[in-house]
């Protein structure tokens, strides 16, 4: 009987130190937005894979905790998954401050650990109207380097998906290149008018004074990375524009709004076609209408007058 206990107790022991805590989704927002670094596994029932990659994290546990203070949990079965992967879970995610960096490295303990500790603040830098042309003299290809810039909005769902990923390219590419992001909706409008950014997202590489458009139907971190290390000379290079006198931006800002709510011009359109319709119909019956009889009052009047 005792001995039953004792294997009882070890085996409880084995299986909580190679098992992560599980969190629910409303737990894991609370985490996320009150803790400073969160790792979480994405992870499914009946996966072999995801327990592979929760062993590998449970034997991590500890080295995170004392490196990063972070919170090491699992989630099952979450409806968050997909913000952050295409793919089906396993799922890793390390979030800094809520912004979420995404692990695509191989199940490798030290390589994870690595990247992690490596990447403990957010990659990638917001660019501003203000702050591009200062930061990344792109117009000059001068001292700051080259520049991979998404081009986002808030409310773009791929955007927000892309999230996780667009910090995991800034990672892998943190020693090479900068990796920034820039809010055509609002602080970043004037810029993206700049360089007739019209979809988002977009992505645009700058690099000694010229542009690379990022037109490949693949938003995964790889494809990325490629494009931006070597894949770049394959896509026809733009001279970067300068900044846009404010009459100009008003020009191509005036294009945008239009552009974006078409129903708006052809309203204008429409009324102004119907006003001058009206006008023109108003002059001819006013110019054809029959001249007044004179009464014969009037005429001896007129003719007293004489």
């Amino acid at each position: 009987m005792r001995l039953l206990a004792i294997c009882i107790f070890l085996h409880t022991l084995i299986s909580s130190e190679s098992s992560l805590e599980v969190v629910q989704d409303e737990e894991l927002m609370n985490l996320i937005r009150t803790e400073k670094h969160v790792i979480v596994l994405f992870s499914r029932k009946y996966c072999e894979l995801c327990d592979k990659y929760e062993g590998e994290l449970a034997s991590l546990r500890e080295d995170l905790v004392e490196t990063l203070n972070a919170w090491v949990v699992k989630v099952e079965e979450s409806q968050m998954t997909r913000l952050y992967s295409p793919n089906k879970e396993p799922v890793l995610v390390f979030f800094r401050h809520g912004i979420p960096l995404l692990y695509e490295g191989p199940l490798n303990d030290e390589l994870i650990l690595h990247t992690f500790t490596a990447n403990k603040e957010p990659v990638t830098k917001e660019l501003t109207d203000e702050t591009f042309e200062h930061l990344t003299q792109a117009a000059t290809g001068a001292t700051t380097g080259d520049w991979f810039v998404m081009f986002y909005t808030p409310q773009c769902v791929d955007c927000a998906r892309l999230q996780a990923r667009w910090e995991a390219v800034g990672a892998e590419l943190k020693s090479k290149l900068n990796v920034a992001r820039v809010n055509k909706a609002t602080t970043g409008a004037a810029t993206a008018r700049r360089f007739e950014v019209i979809n988002v997202p977009s992505f645009i590489l700058f690099r000694q004074g010229k542009l690379y458009r990022y037109q490949i139907q693949k938003f995964d971190v790889r494809s990325f990375v490629d494009f931006a290390q070597s894949w770049y000379k394959n896509v026809h290079p733009e001279k970067v524009p300068l900044p846009k006198s404010p009459f100009d931006d008003f020009v191509a800002l005036v294009v945008d709004y239009m552009r974006e709510f078409p129903w708006l011009w052809q309203l204008g359109f429409i009324t102004f076609v119907a006003g001058l319709i009206g006008a023109v119909v108003a002059r001819f019956m006013w110019g054809t209408v029959p001249e007044k009889k004179k009464t014969n009052k009037e005429k001896k009047e007129k003719s007293k007058n004489k």
